[in-house]
């Protein structure tokens, strides 16, 4: 039991600041589509095939046009893609709101690249994955060093003191309340970054093959890029293949050769951009794929749930105030914990007092 306290209270002094701005940055994101003032935002959805495609075909014919996250319920403008860091929000009309050059000139884009990539790309992914993994080991441990002194249980929203026995105390009380919460946000987030961890999650809903398969699809090769690309006539074969679903993604090659990707969302998906996916070919405009997100492997389908769960883009509002919860303590445990761990550690005691003390008794 030492042991485990002594791994308990190191790793979390080294690691309780990326989990403790993890949290206040999924916190914030949890509200991004409530601050982005632009008019437009509550507009209702448009999505039947004639305005999509009215809109897509003119957003798309903007120099430098690379993709469009369509708009939703929940958020009433289209973003725009343009390459790089550049883009706008335009409405369902297709007019442009506001463009942007960097993402550092719109908050809710570089919050989220914070919270998803610590602003380093692949490297900082792997920083949060790890993190995340001691943050399932944090929970764990917590919980079975908290049972020591569960006669000592007080629920405070911030310590009685800020001396370290009391910060103490209070980590381990508020944490064995958030618990169930913290359990559900780390493991959720860790398996969006870690391929094996997620599998071993999912595992249990069918064969880690199959899943795995299922969710690296084969690659689609066409012809290039045509310099009219015929929106109207992939978008009514796509409404046509999935008649309730809505357009969520539309985004053109990256590279000569790659299809045209178009994702959308069936009434049952609980992924906020859906899985459904529909390849055609950049030359001709050809059906080469459909994907039914539906049809997908089950333990593929469990892996789906794990975005709208960590992101609360399912369960309303009290999921999301159970989130907030859950990411406002992660942000205090955290920071608490470097506190009293760098800052309130017990000063050591000489030699000679410690024997002077011994004496005395």
């Amino acid at each position: 039991m030492k042991l485990l306290d002594t791994l308990h209270r190191w790793t979390g002094g080294l690691l309780g600041l990326v989990l403790a701005l993890l949290g206040l940055s999924g916190t914030i994101l949890l509200y991004d589509y409530l601050w982005i003032g632009f008019p437009g935002t509550g507009d209702a959805l448009r999505g039947d095939l004639a305005t999509v495609t009215a809109t897509t075909e003119k957003l798309m014919a903007l120099p430098g046009a690379q993709g469009i996250i369509y708009a939703d319920d929940r958020f009433g403008l289209h973003q725009l893609r343009f390459g790089k860091e550049a883009g706008a929000y335009a409405s369902q009309s297709g007019d442009i709101v506001t463009r942007w050059a960097s993402q550092w000139e719109r908050p809710e884009l570089w919050i989220f690249d914070f919270h998803h990539h610590l602003f380093a790309g692949d490297s900082g992914e792997w920083v949060i994955g790890i993190a995340g993994l001691a943050g399932l080991f944090f929970v764990v441990s917590g919980v079975i060093l908290w049972w020591r002194t569960r006669k000592t249980f007080q629920f405070r929203l911030w310590p009685k003191r800020m001396s370290r026995p009391a910060i103490v105390m209070h980590h381990r009380d508020l944490g064995v309340i958030v618990a169930p919460l913290l359990l559900i946000s780390v493991v959720t987030g860790t398996m969006m970054i870690f391929r094996p961890f997620a599998l071993g999650v999912v595992a249990p809903f069918g064969p880690v093959a199959e899943t795995a398969k299922a969710l690296d699809p084969p690659k689609y090769k066409g012809g290039p890029l045509a310099a009219k690309v015929d929106y109207s006539a992939m978008l009514t074969e796509a409404r046509r293949r999935f008649p309730d679903a809505e357009f969520r993604i539309l985004s053109l090659p990256r590279k000569p050769g790659d299809p045209i990707s178009l994702r959308m969302k069936q009434p049952a998906e609980w992924l906020p951009n859906g899985r459904t996916t529909l390849a055609f070919d950049a030359a001709t405009g050809e059906l080469l794929a459909a994907r039914d997100a539906l049809a997908l492997p089950p333990g593929a389908q469990a892996f789906n749930m794990a975005f709208p769960i960590h992101a609360s883009k399912v369960g309303g509002w009290t999921w999301r105030i159970l989130l907030t919860i859950s990411g406002l303590a992660m942000t205090m445990l955290g920071s608490l914990a470097v506190w009293s761990f760098w800052f309130k550690r017990p000063k050591p005691v000489k030699r000679a007092a410690k024997k002077a003390a011994l004496a005395s008794t």
